[in-house]
């Protein structure tokens, strides 16, 4: 199948539970593109959790069809069709009685594999969740933690490697230090295994760490937005999405952008700790800049100095230990909400970059941060427009 073809797509798909009722889903449509992760979001009740449940038909849509990997599946085995996708829900559902090993098996032993290819296809797996198979294949789900159990649900739903999984709130039942730690690991994980996942929370600011897109649906599943997590933080499409974002939408947009893309300044003149007070005094004057920035030996950053400090003392003696402490400093593969929040905790109106090895690249100014959300609403409102002249 072509990798150009959406691995999953509902067309017109709606659910009602009674003829006289309102839709529980009304009319839904989209694609799920392969390999990416595509996050519902919206309100509780706004039916995210039945849009999931009739992708592996968990429940039957009362009209319109589900193509998976190009083939119609709302009139086939539904049986068949979960046994191709992994699920994995908020309380994970580890069956209690059985061995971690024994849970993570159980649809592989549905489908019939022997014995030595389930026992491998765990341990793989437990290792790949960050649990040693060793110390975890032989407890039992009482033994977990919540975050553990959680790894034991997603090592499951991988168990017969499936093309699709299914999320539902999967973190949600964890405290929120332990639930940032298994979004990153999901996410390094994701790196490796390239599955297509849908997952659903009603949690904006998991949505837009967790999504390649988001779709943020309204009551009944209908899709109010469905892009990039970017271009909606750019350009919310209407008051409803804006107030669901909330407020400082704009400014988690820098989230999406690297101090590394940018044009770094070096008009702040720079001199090793070893200089003289008097020879770094007439290059600052010699520049147009109020600060001079010392670096140690190495070319790390150390201390800014003004003419002021270095009036100070004999001109002949070192500028060590002059000038307040280098506070707002960032690498290049920071985020520019990095650069912002290190900002704003010096009180300075831009940061210090530096390399891995903590040498000094450049400044990056907040004017600069100013310009590309400036750009970026641009880029995203020119999307749009242009999606507005093909309607």
């Amino acid at each position: 199948m072509s990798d150009h073809q959406p691995m999953i797509t509902l067309d017109g798909v709606e659910k009602r539970y009674s003829e006289d009722a309102p839709p529980a889903v009304e009319r839904l449509s989209l694609d799920v593109h392969r390999g990416e992760i595509l996050v519902l979001v919206g309100p509780s009740g706004c039916g995210k959790s039945t849009t999931l449940r009739l992708i592996n038909r968990m429940i039957e849509p009362t009209s319109g069809r589900i193509v998976f990997d190009g083939e119609d599946v709302t009139h086939i085995d539904a049986n068949d069709l979960r046994r191709r996708i992994g699920y994995v829900i908020q309380r994970i559902g580890l069956f209690p009685h059985q061995t971690i090993a024994e849970n993570v098996g159980t649809v592989p032993r549905l489908l019939g594999w022997d014995r030595g290819r389930i026992s491998e296809r765990t341990d793989e797996l437990l290792d790949l969740v960050g649990l040693d198979p060793s110390l975890y294949r032989d407890r039992y789900p009482k033994e977990l933690s919540g975050g553990q159990a959680q790894r034991v649900g997603v090592a499951r739903a991988l168990a017969a490697d499936p093309p699709v999984m299914l999320m539902d709130e999967p973190f949600g039942a964890v405290d929120p230090i332990t639930r940032d730690r298994l979004q990153n690991e999901f996410l390094r994980l994701q790196e490796e295994v390239r599955k297509t996942i849908v997952f659903v929370t009603h949690d904006i600011d998991e949505a837009i760490k967790m999504g390649d897109r988001i779709a943020i649906l309204r009551e009944r599943s209908v899709v109010a937005q469905l892009d990039t997590p970017s271009r909606i933080l750019a350009y919310p499409v209407d008051d409803f999405v804006d107030d669901f974002i909330g407020s400082g939408s704009t400014l988690k947009g820098l989230h999406f952008e690297r101090v590394r893309d940018l044009e770094l300044s070096n008009d702040y003149p720079f001199v090793r700790s070893s200089e003289s007070r008097g020879d770094t005094r007439r290059l600052l004057a010699d520049s147009d800049a109020r600060f001079a920035l010392v670096l140690d030996e190495r070319g790390r950053p150390e201390r800014w100095v003004d003419d002021e400090d270095l009036s100070r003392g004999d001109p002949s003696e070192t500028v060590a230990g002059l000038g307040p402490k280098v506070i707002a400093m960032v690498e290049g593969n920071a985020t520019l909400h990095d650069a912002l929040e290190a900002m704003i905790t010096s009180s300075a109106g831009q940061a210090v970059v530096v390399g891995r090895d903590g040498a000094y690249t450049g400044v990056v100014q907040i004017e600069q941060l100013t310009e590309v959300i400036r750009r970026m609403r641009a880029e995203a409102k020119a999307h749009y427009d242009r999606l507005r002249g093909r309607a």
